[in-house]
């Protein structure tokens, strides 16, 4: 068994796809829009199949995220080493996301860094 796909609402649909493609190298398909609910959704797919659904529609509730909460906390991407890590975590924090750890190892043997992206959503990079 595996996660077939994990989805996301987010309210800037093309920036989200655009984030994910860029920086992370998914490759989207042509996206999705029910044109009687106006939902629109984009899958993002990574080179081991797994896949990102973004999805957006109208009047959706926005709280803030607190970074320590219950519920989805962050994506972890695999880079596939340290020095990729320190690159990445470097280009995001130069490109002006913010850096909310690291890059360490953790107390638990893993080195990584957290980033606040797409609409306050962490996402973890790791070997």
């Amino acid at each position: 068994m595996k996660i077939e796909h994990v989805a996301m609402y987010v309210n800037d649909l093309e920036e989200a796809r655009d984030f994910f493609v860029k920086y992370f190298g998914g490759v989207s398909n042509d996206g999705y829009h029910n044109k009687t609910t106006d939902f629109r959704s984009y899958f993002i797919s990574f080179d081991d199949g797994t896949r990102l659904e973004i999805m957006t529609r109208p009047e959706m509730d926005d709280p803030e995220k607190a970074l320590a909460r219950t519920g989805y906390v962050h994506l972890a991407f695999s880079v596939g080493s340290k020095e990729k890590v320190d690159e990445l975590t470097a280009r995001l924090k130069h490109d002006g996301y913010e850096v909310i750890s690291g890059p360490r190892t953790t107390g638990d043997g893993y080195y990584e860094s957290c980033i606040v992206a797409i609409e306050g959503n962490q996402i973890e990079l790791t070997v």
